[in-house]
């Protein structure tokens, strides 16, 4: 286990994350100028490429990649988890000084829901949450879920609803989140934002991918209706920053002041 602060990483989950590396920078900085985040990037691919011994001229997603292809049980595993996690936050904070987020907005709680494995998820009138996520709720597979920047899995009422208009049987908890919210523009919660729910404090850390399990809810069993790719429409993960307790009809604010 590799312990970063309060975050706990298995070998799986650190390997993943490298896996992930391209993917979570790339959704972070789209549509983003910030030259401190550039230097940021800079200085984490020379300081993966020394620990690694790696090509010189490589990316970020590239040295993920190999990463998580060849670093195994090596012991520079931890030190290069390190500082991707370090680095990650700091380019969202960097984003932020540069003006590069949205405006603060408030939104609500309409669904809180929890599972001991799969889809749907079950609705709770609260929910305590830990750095791990909500307490007692588990994913059917640790090779795709649960690492601490999955920690909470998010989605939009408004894009719930839309769905149904559309003919889809989908519904709250259906896909699996954590928290359904309302009141934001969906479009603005993608990775890099801050969320403040009820009195946890998170950060927007990556899009969750869809999957052949959410199929059933949708009429034609195109799942990838759900994929960001395809527009403002996917769940999202978040990393905890302060654990806490959430209630239905707490208030949501994107990037509080």
């Amino acid at each position: 286990m590799i312990s970063l602060g309060p975050y706990e990483f298995t070998q799986t989950d650190a390997l993943r994350t490298l896996g992930n590396l391209g993917d979570l920078w790339l959704t972070m900085m789209q549509g983003r100028s910030s030259s401190a985040a550039d230097a940021l990037e800079q200085n984490l691919i020379r300081s993966i490429t020394e620990a690694m011994g790696a090509a010189p001229n490589a990316s970020l997603s590239e040295l993920g990649t190999l990463g998580a292809q060849t670093l195994g049980d090596s012991p520079a595993l931890e030190g290069i988890l390190a500082s991707v996690w370090s680095t990650l936050a700091a380019a969202s904070q960097a984003l932020r000084a540069d003006g590069q987020m949205p405006a603060t907005a408030t939104g609500a709680v309409t669904q809180l829901s929890s599972s001991k494995g799969g889809v749907p998820k079950l609705a709770l009138e609260s929910v305590d949450v830990s750095f791990r996520g909500v307490v007692g709720d588990a994913q059917k597979s640790r090779n795709h879920h649960g690492r601490p920047w999955q920690a909470l899995c998010i989605y939009s009422d408004e894009v719930i609803n839309q769905f149904r208009a559309d003919g889809h049987p989908i519904t709250r908890g259906s896909a699996g989140e954590n928290i359904t919210m309302s009141g934001l523009d969906w479009a603005d919660i993608r990775p890099g934002v801050r969320l403040r729910i009820g009195a946890v404090l998170a950060d927007v850390q990556a899009y969750a991918t869809p999957c052949k399990h959410n199929a059933q809810w949708f009429s034609d069993g195109d799942f990838n209706r759900m994929n960001y790719l395809r527009g403002a429409a996917s769940r999202v993960y978040a990393t905890v920053i302060e654990p806490g307790r959430i209630v239905t009809g707490d208030a949501v604010i994107l990037e509080p002041r």
